[in-house]
């Protein structure tokens, strides 16, 4: 988030003259937010979601908090429910329940405070929740190929490439690598420091020694180029010299996956996604796959248990008896007088007989080198 959203986001409760509207009373609870250390990217996102609601309310002609009734805040909801977006999608429950949990809280803080008589949303059904799996995990193979993509002949490409390594490596979310400075990694020790990461807790993640190799030829070829200041401290930075946004990030890391050809979409989260899939596969205890990954319970952690399916493939494969042998023929021909006798009728078996057996069919470069040199007239950042 950019310094002036900060900016334009808390003039706007300056203009409130009236006590009881819900524009001032959203700046009384943005400010209580903010003296009891929530986080920037909080008070930001609330007071967006707030926005939203009382834009809502103006359009019914309520402007003050004590206006809003329980079914103003059910017409929200299912406003919310039917609503639409760009390429007409629905908005999701997850999306739908964060909105009105922000709500929710408004109005609690307001009637403990005592600015309202009642809190029309505390007897507010939520909706039910959803169980979902990440939709798309890399491969190794395709994990990569996303990370051969950048041109690692042009400082641009170098940058790229050491990010994808370090969010491949690590898992970290795209936020806490916009904010990585440079002391944050320990190149003698293999650890990344996370500072203050999501709900401000900071934490040490193993990076391995690709990545690093990368992040160094970065740091030694590319930045100082960028920003051959010693007052910015960020470790990734744009062409402008100042710490990467997020939002640009996201778009470029996108981009870099799409050209992979993968058949698969997605951004930093992705890499996310792969690396709790990769360590949990591999053996790695749910416990410290946590840990690396900064959840603040197991239950974040255990979806990945679910998209880890590795070893429930090999379970069916030992014990599901419709399963085909190793060694069973290729085709019908090949097959044995009994097992000929057995597929060739099956189209003429009567439909009250009994079934035939089952015959499903059978299932069907890692870089490790120092990365290249870079050549004094590489190509410039598009960033």
């Amino acid at each position: 988030m950019s310094k002036s959203h900060r900016k334009s986001y808390m003039q706007e409760f300056q203009g409130a003259t009236d006590p009881q509207s819900l524009l001032y009373l959203t700046g009384r609870y943005i400010e209580w937010l903010k003296v009891h250390n929530f986080s920037e990217y909080t008070l930001y996102g609330q007071a967006k979601l707030l926005k939203y609601f009382r834009q809502f309310c103006e359009q019914l002609g309520i402007v003050q908090a004590r206006q809003v009734t329980r079914s103003v805040i059910v017409n929200y909801q299912n406003y919310l429910y039917h609503y639409r977006k760009r390429d007409e999608k629905p908005l999701t429950i997850g999306t739908q329940k964060h909105w009105l949990f922000v709500v929710e809280s408004f109005f609690s803080y307001l009637t403990k405070e005592s600015l309202i008589l009642y809190n029309p949303a505390s007897d507010l059904v939520m909706p039910r929740r959803e169980y979902r799996l990440p939709r798309n995990v890399f491969s190794s193979s395709e994990a990569e190929a996303v990370l051969n993509v950048p041109d690692v002949s042009t400082p641009d490409g170098v940058k790229f490439r050491a990010i994808v390594e370090v969010l491949y490596s690590t898992g970290i979310r795209r936020l806490e690598l916009c904010n990585l400075d440079l002391g944050d990694i320990d190149f003698d020790r293999g650890l990344l420091r996370v500072e203050q990461g999501k709900g401000k807790k900071d934490r040490f993640v193993p990076i391995g020694q690709r990545a690093l190799t990368w992040v160094e030829k970065y740091l030694q070829e590319v930045r100082p180029r960028l920003c051959p200041s010693l007052n910015e401290t960020a470790l990734f930075l744009s062409t402008l010299g100042i710490r990467m946004n997020e939002g640009r990030l996201g778009s470029h890391v996108h981009d870099i996956i799409s050209k992979a050809q993968i058949g698969k979409t997605g951004s930093c989260h992705l890499f996310r996604h792969t690396f709790a899939t990769v360590l949990l596969e591999n053996g790695c205890d749910v416990r410290y796959v946590q840990a690396m990954l900064g959840h603040s319970s197991l239950e974040a952690t255990q979806i990945y248990t679910h998209v880890s399916i590795k070893s429930l493939k090999d379970a069916h494969e030992r014990f599901h008896p419709a399963k085909m042998p190793h060694h069973a023929p290729a085709t019908p021909s090949e097959a044995e007088p009994d097992n000929a006798a057995q597929i060739a009728p099956v189209a003429a078996t009567p439909a009250t007989g009994p079934l035939p057996p089952e015959t499903p069919a059978q299932d069907a470069p890692q870089r490790d080198g120092p990365p290249p040199p870079l050549s004094p007239d590489g190509g410039k950042s598009s960033l």
